[in-house]
């Protein structure tokens, strides 16, 4: 089935093409990685969100999260059971997906951008005050990680909360395009990279998909390869959501008032 986009899609689809194309050609340029710095610190704060969401919806308690210099990072939850250990394992990297997803949708519905980039402030400093210091703090876990984690989580929530204040309606839209690309790029880099580390050639390093081989008994290449369909079927839905033609707002049935008959004494003589 062939994907059209609509007339009206037009405009936030050329914006979206081009956060794509900007983020792309940052690849190729030396040191470009500075500058995107800070969006993978993002991304992984949405990453370790998810674990922590997961966690506490499946009926765990969230000890810590983290957030390293080489913008990896770790969450500290209780253990469950299995279904609680699958939801919480798969909740990092297609949580990541859905954020940037949901980003899309919010865009393609014309919420404000300033609203969504206010939104993920209070997301990041919430996690960043409650799970990545005082949590830690009284848990006694993770503490050498809280600097950093409480640096980066408040310097972020800043910077978004200034593009929001200081940019105006355009570039603040850009902007969440380009941050709803960096979620969507970097969780499919990030399953791309799980998946090689998923080969039994590979070393064995601790990824989320080796915790589940060590929950379940089931190969850590299974789940990565359900994490990378799930995400890429998430991305193909927002997709089409995205391209489809808004819906058009009804109006409500008025019904036509009975016109009197005109007496005989007032119709217009010719």
């Amino acid at each position: 089935m062939k994907l059209r986009i609509s007339r009206d899609a037009r405009p936030q689809a050329t914006l979206l093409l081009t956060a794509a194309a900007v983020s792309i050609i940052l690849w190729f340029i030396p040191f470009a990685e500075l500058l995107t710095y800070p969006f993978r610190l993002f991304v992984t704060f949405i990453h370790e969100g998810g674990h922590a969401l997961a966690a506490l919806l499946t009926g765990n308690s969230v000890a810590s999260l983290s957030i390293a210099t080489n913008a990896s990072g770790e969450t500290y939850t209780s253990q469950g059971g299995i279904i609680s250990q699958i939801l919480v394992s798969s909740a990092g990297y297609v949580g990541a997906m859905t954020y940037g997803a949901l980003l899309l949708v919010l865009i393609r519905r014309s919420v404000a951008a300033r609203v969504v980039l206010i939104g993920s402030a209070g997301l990041i400093l919430t996690l960043t005050l409650i799970y990545g210091f005082f949590k830690p703090v009284f848990a006694g876990v993770a503490l050498s990680g809280i600097p950093f984690t409480l640096l980066a989580g408040i310097l972020l929530s800043l910077g978004l909360v200034a593009v929001a204040k200081f940019a105006n309606g355009r570039v603040a839209t850009f902007f969440v395009s380009f941050l709803a690309v960096q979620c969507i790029l970097n969780a499919l880099l990030d399953l791309k990279t799980v998946f090689f580390l998923s080969t039994p050639f590979a070393a064995s390093v601790p990824t989320d998909a080796m915790n589940m081989s060590n929950a379940t008994g089931i190969p850590a290449l299974f789940w990565t390869v359900t994490w990378i369909t799930i995400s890429v079927g998430i991305l193909w839905a927002t997709m089409r959501l995205y391209m489809a033609k808004k819906e058009p707002q009804l109006e409500p049935y008025l019904p036509i008032a009975e016109i009197p008959e005109l007496s005989t004494s007032s119709r217009i003589r010719v």
